[in-house]
């Protein structure tokens, strides 16, 4: 343990020092689980500020958070968030055919904006002493044997021994490793969320609710009591962000209002919102799998490799994940190509899986698969003990492949 608190490699590894490309969620995660193992980094991002607007709500699930108290970030997040243990689910007629309360080994998920989620994250790292540099767009990068150097927009350049792809589902990195790389696969739905004020629907503090059907909606009793929704409305031709943007808040909800005409409890939430309370979020999206998650000196981690989608309440959780084993490896192995290699096999399976039933979820959402299958997934408890139980041994030594 060396003095400011961080573990050192214990084979006397190559990697001193990593560029982070991109500064979301994964980015100060991923410098904050170098730090810890002796390694440091400074995250680029592309964006002139912090940008804190970004995204809508989302579920910090329990093995998410273990892997943040992993690299000491727990604390900075778990007052944030709303504990939502339980889970309903239903079809869009009401008739419920699901119900789980939560392990009572684990803590609950937390609900939270994204925005809150990054901002504490961030905050976190800043306060730890991670460096940030905004204004920088990755443009491209060059390896030598001894390091690589990642080319900004601005025409300034920066040198380490690694580079990492922190930098989403658009990943600029993701296509420096691989051109033929694959992009983001839309899943069949615009995601929509809001607030619904008066509605009359059921939702006991702290259950999450969730109801299919030829349209799916979600919703949680958040705080202030105004009930919290998240919505897709299926489409085969989606609107490119621009054009999504430029249709009024109020179109979009009449669009939905006729959507979800007669669904349980869609219609009625939809009805007690209002035009300025709605969150136009865009495609749902996920990655398929990407065959080369790393190449040289440069790696992905997070959405930039896996993302599942929202369908999959896992996508901050997972990438919190990636970036500690990663850090594991790095720590452990002798050069980057073994750790990255090691890396990739510790985490492939998992995340991979985690996708795929994101997908199966998206059809039904869709309309593209009928509620019998959703009523045939497995049951709130078989589906969730294999994510939430998961655990990052830190002490553990990595073995290369």
């Amino acid at each position: 343990m060396s003095d400011n608190g961080t573990q050192g490699g214990r084979g006397g590894a190559a990697v001193r020092t990593a560029l982070v490309i991109g500064g979301g969620l994964a980015g100060p995660v991923t410098a904050l689980a170098l730090r810890k193992a002796g390694i440091t980094a400074t995250v680029h991002e592309a964006y002139p500020a912090a940008a804190d607007g970004v995204g809508a709500w989302l579920a910090l699930a329990p093995n998410g958070l273990a892997a943040l108290r992993t690299i000491g970030a727990d604390k900075a997040v778990e007052a944030l968030g709303q504990p939502v243990p339980g889970t309903v689910m239903a079809d869009g007629a009401g008739h419920r055919f699901a119900a789980f309360d939560g392990f009572a080994e684990l803590p609950p998920s937390l609900a939270m904006p994204r925005a809150t989620l990054y901002r504490a994250l961030t905050d976190h790292a800043a306060d730890q002493g991670i460096p940030f540099a905004y204004g920088k767009r990755l443009v491209g990068a060059e390896e030598t044997p001894e390091g690589v150097t990642a080319r900004f927009s601005d025409g300034t350049s920066a040198t380490a021994d690694i580079l990492i792809g922190a930098d989403g589902i658009r990943s600029t990195v993701r296509t420096l490793i691989d051109p033929q790389a694959p992009g983001p696969e839309y899943g069949g739905v615009l995601s929509f969320g809001g607030y619904a004020t008066d509605s009359g629907v059921e939702a006991e503090p702290g259950t999450m609710y969730f109801a299919f059907g030829r349209t799916f909606t979600g919703h949680w009793r958040g705080p202030d009591g105004r009930l919290i929704w998240f919505a897709g409305l299926p489409t085969d031709t989606p609107p490119d962000p621009a054009d999504l943007a430029r249709v009024p808040a109020a179109e979009w909800l009449a669009a939905l209002r006729e959507a979800y005409a007669g669904h349980v409890p869609g219609e009625r939430l939809l009805q007690h919102t209002d035009p300025d309370q709605l969150m136009a979020v865009g495609r749902m999206e996920r990655m398929p799998s990407v065959p080369h998650w790393h190449r040289g000196r440069m790696v992905l981690v997070g959405d930039a490799a896996h993302a599942p989608s929202s369908s999959s309440g896992q996508g901050a959780s997972l990438a919190i994940e990636s970036a500690v084993e990663l850090a594991r490896c790095l720590r452990d192995l002798p050069t980057p190509g073994e750790a990255f290699s090691a890396y990739a096999g510790l985490r492939r399976e998992r995340v991979e899986a985690v996708g795929r039933n994101a997908a199966a979820a998206n059809k039904v959402k869709a309309g593209k698969s009928d509620l019998e299958a959703a009523a045939a997934f497995p049951t709130p408890e078989q589906m969730f003990r294999p994510l939430h139980f998961h655990r990052i041994d830190w002490a553990e030594t990595v073995a290369g492949n």
